[in-house]
């Protein structure tokens, strides 16, 4: 594999100034992993356990790409979600003033009028409790004028796929997954049965000590650090999954290689649908698409990537990152909020050093 000797001073120089105990980087193309390093302990207790490439990280956000978007393109692909539908036609409890023309595609681009975040956890505890929140919260904005990242709406969105596929999320993802795997393996060659992506809602018991802690308070690793998440039993559209960075690093190079080649055999979605999730969705003042965000000179990606770039961050201290137009994807997973959320600052500044840093190398 190559080396980055600068991302991994920057990765380095993080830890020593306490930004988060831990971090793994995957680097890699299309066609595969270029770098991998694990760094650090997973506390910062000095006989915690090493961090390790194997390392299981509470992803956040970046479920909001790797299991809901990636299962709504899919669902497009299957002629089972039309993205210009109507919220209230799919449903019924989506009514009241300025939510008639609210789409599907609102959802994914954040643009639905949807406030940010409520701590709905507190007083739900189904989905039906939480649909039922949710479709009763006062829009703040009109829809499709503006974007404000809501995980209220991909919540909603969720359930609306659960509707469409007949299956929960955590069903659906699996079989996502499983693809990618079983199509990288048909890539490289291998003919043996294909070794499931650690990657998930709900880890296993058997994960339990290789999960990087969240926050000192967690009653347990594999609790979601995410308190709406939780309340839905680990399972929703904007948090949830566990995963390691090669496993993450795997459904990027899914991503990315669908997004470059039109007979991609990846598995994830068509060209033209992956195309069409990763390109602004047009909102105004927005760098939104669906699903994922894309690049501006002060995104998290740095300065570095090209215009076409696009990616997404969590708040737990993980990102993702994927340029098309220099075939390479960038996975950065940390756990910056143990032993308690804080430096914001940190960690907003490690993503954009370790992103130039790696750009560094790669572009000439």
């Amino acid at each position: 594999m190559s080396a980055f000797p600068g991302a991994q001073h920057v990765i380095q120089q993080a830890i020593a100034s306490r930004v988060t105990p831990c971090a793994v980087v995957e680097v890699g193309r299309h066609s595969g992993v270029t770098w991998r390093v694990a760094s650090g302990r997973l506390t910062y207790d000095a006989d915690a356990r090493a961090t390790g490439t194997e390392t299981v990280f509470d992803l956040a956000s970046l479920t909001k790409v790797l299991a809901t978007t990636s299962l709504a393109m899919r669902l497009v692909d299957e002629g089972r979600l039309d993205l210009q539908a109507r919220v209230a036609d799919l449903l019924p409890s989506w009514r009241g003033v300025g939510r008639e023309a609210v789409k599907v595609a609102d959802l994914l681009a954040h643009s639905s009028g949807l406030p940010a975040h409520r701590p709905l956890c507190r007083s739900c505890a189904s989905r039906e409790e939480f649909e039922r929140a949710i479709c009763s919260e006062p829009l703040e904005f009109t829809p499709g004028t503006a974007s404000v990242y809501s995980d209220l709406g991909f919540i909603l969105l969720g359930f609306l796929l659960e509707d469409l596929a007949a299956a929960p999320l955590d069903v659906q993802f699996e079989r996502v997954r499983d693809a990618i795997g079983a199509s990288a393996e048909l890539h490289a060659g291998t003919v043996s049965a294909p070794v499931p992506l650690e990657v998930r809602y709900r880890p296993p018991a058997q994960w339990q000590e290789r999960i990087a802690p969240t926050r000192s308070e967690s009653a347990q690793p594999g609790i979601v650090d995410d308190g709406n998440a939780a309340a839905l039993d680990g399972v929703a559209a904007h948090a949830g999954l566990f995963g390691t960075a090669s496993a993450v690093g795997r459904m990027a190079s899914a991503v990315l290689g669908a997004r470059l080649d039109a007979n991609d055999r990846q598995a994830i979605a068509r060209h033209d649908t992956v195309v069409r999730f990763t390109s602004r969705a047009g909102v105004a003042g927005s760098s939104r698409a669906l699903g994922w965000d894309t690049m501006l000179p002060t995104s998290s990606c740095g300065t570095r990537m090209s215009s076409q770039a696009f990616g997404h961050t969590g708040f737990t201290g993980t990102s993702l990152w994927i340029d098309p137009v220099a075939d390479i994807y960038v996975v950065l997973l940390t756990n910056r909020g143990y032993p308690a959320p804080r430096n914001a600052e940190g960690i907003t500044a490690l993503r954009r050093a370790v992103h130039d840093a790696v750009m560094d190398e790669v572009v000439e």
